[in-house]
């Protein structure tokens, strides 16, 4: 693994779980992540890949920017899934989509809240978006 790279299910299980109703879960057998019954990542059965969910646009964003990383099979095509290797991706980059993730399954009162405990980030110099929810380059979801 090259330096900066590489995490693991247990740390991204730990951030998630840090979330505000995030559950423990299955999905086809394999250990899950949830918010209110609504599927954030699993690991798949390889044991070396998550599946998360993400915004389509977000997905062909991150397929071109870090195709070692992320990656997607036939059967998710249609799907707003991202497949990541876990021994690829950098950990802060997959923490930030199941957050993403999150806040677009979280209650909106959830994400309301977490945001004016954490306050909202500063936007990158490369987002291009406006507004107090741009926080990142693939910072999307739903207003609080």
């Amino acid at each position: 693994m090259k330096a900066g790279r590489g995490t693991t299910w247990r740390r991204l299980r730990e951030a998630a779980l840090a979330l505000p109703g995030v559950q423990e879960g299955t999905s086809y057998s394999t250990p899950a992540l949830h918010v209110r019954k609504k599927l954030l990542a699993r690991l798949r059965e390889d044991g070396e890949t998550v599946a998360v969910r993400v915004e389509l646009l977000d997905r062909d964003v991150l397929l071109a920017a870090d195709p070692r990383a992320f990656f997607v099979t036939d059967h998710y095509l249609a799907y707003p899934w991202i497949l990541v290797r876990l021994s690829e991706a950098r950990h802060g980059v997959v923490v930030e989509l199941l957050e993403q993730a999150w806040e677009r399954e979280a209650p909106k009162r959830a994400v309301a809240e977490r945001l004016a405990q954490h306050g909202a980030r500063a936007p990158s110099p490369n987002d291009r978006r406006t507004g107090p929810r741009a926080a990142g380059p693939m910072r999307r979801g739903r207003r609080a």
